[in-house]
Order: C-alpha cells, then sequence, then structure tokens
C-alpha cells in the first residue's frame, strides 16, 4: 500500500508538473500571436532625421583620409569640406547627404568615390516656463519631454504638468498637446511649460 501510494503521489506531481508547462507555453504562444511590437519612434527619427544649423557630423571618404573628418553644420544650413568647398544640407537626410557628397566627388575628383555619414553631435533643443532651469540643451536620441524636463532641473510648483507646448525646428508657431510620458523631442525643438491656474 505504502509504494502505491508513493508511486501515485509521484504521478500526480508529474501531471501537475506537465500541465503548468503546457499552460505557460500556451500563455506565452499567445501572447506572441496576439500582441505585435510597438514601433520604436527612436528609430523612425533616426532614419528620418533632417540636418540643420549646429549637427556634427562625421563624414568618411573610403580610401580618402584627407576628405575624411567631422564637421559642423552652419546657421545657413551650409557645411564646408575639403576638395567640394560649401554644400547645402540643410533639410536633407543623412541618406541625401551622402549621395550629394558622392555626386560632387564624382564630379572631376574622384573615380568612385564611397563615402558615410553619421550624425555625431545633434542641435540643441530649449526648454522654458515652468522649469527650474531653463535653458538650451543638448540633445540625445529618443529624448521625450519629461526627459527634458528632468534635465531642466524638473518642474517647478507653478508647472502644469497636464499641458505642453512646443514649437518644432522650422515651424511658425507653438502647438499646445497633452503631456504624455511618450511626447517625443527633436533636436532644435523649443518646449514651454506653461503655469496651472488654482
Amino acid at each position: 500500500m505504502i509504494g502505491f501510494s508513493k508511486l501515485s503521489r509521484a504521478l500526480a506531481m508529474l501531471a501537475a508538473v506537465v500541465f503548468m508547462m503546457v499552460s505557460t507555453s500556451n500563455g506565452v504562444a499567445h501572447a506572441q500571436v496576439g500582441s505585435e511590437p510597438a514601433p520604436v519612434a527612436g528609430v523612425a527619427q533616426a532614419v528620418d532625421y533632417l540636418l540643420g544649423p549646429g549637427d556634427k557630423v562625421r563624414v568618411t571618404v573610403y580610401g580618402e583620409e584627407s576628405l575624411s573628418g567631422e564637421f559642423f553644420v552652419a546657421g545657413t544650413g551650409l557645411m564646408s569640406l575639403p576638395l567640394i568647398g560649401e554644400i547645402k544640407v540643410g533639410g536633407m537626410t543623412v541618406g541625401q547627404f551622402q549621395t550629394a557628397v558622392q555626386d560632387k566627388l564624382k564630379d572631376g575628383y574622384l573615380k568612385d568615390p564611397r563615402v558615410s555619414a553619421e550624425v555625431l553631435t545633434f542641435r540643441p533643443f530649449y526648454i522654458l516656463g515652468e522649469v527650474e532651469k531653463p535653458g538650451t540643451y543638448p540633445y540625445t536620441s529618443g529624448l521625450t519631454v519629461l526627459n527634458a524636463v528632468a534635465t531642466a532641473g524638473g518642474f517647478t510648483y507653478r508647472a502644469d504638468k497636464k499641458i505642453v507646448y512646443i514649437k518644432r525646428n522650422g515651424d511658425a508657431s507653438e502647438v499646445k498637446g497633452e503631456l504624455k510620458p511618450s511626447t517625443l523631442v527633436s533636436p532644435g525643438d523649443t518646449i514651454r511649460i506653461g503655469e496651472r491656474f488654482f
């Protein structure tokens, strides 16, 4: 009787473990099928990023060290490069910029230039209003309004923590919106935190 009791307990435990494993794997499979991953806003932003004044860009011309280096976009949207001289880059994506530099180098300078470019330092963002330290701050990829507020020392006690005003770089006026943790900031944006009414 004792041997049979131990055997039946062992079988019951084994059945419970198998049931838990099947339930868990079904749950995982269901979660994978039922939920799509959320798009990563920072990646889309990096792909569509438009160059502008204040950006620092590393340009690499393969096999041509003297033509490679780190260059700034001037306030006029122009960048000065070796051999080419000044080129209008403001408003270009990084891909368009690479193509433009390759085309310029092909035009009488190099036979088959290969160029790569990456943004090293983005232009800053600006924050004003009801934050402890309003001012200009360096932009980092994936920056949100809440990160920007934290960089500026946090909200003042008068701050309206539900609304934010953002003037996008190049726009004439600011846009009022709900202050959500996911609200992204772009390089060159001006953020304003208003005062709450009691």
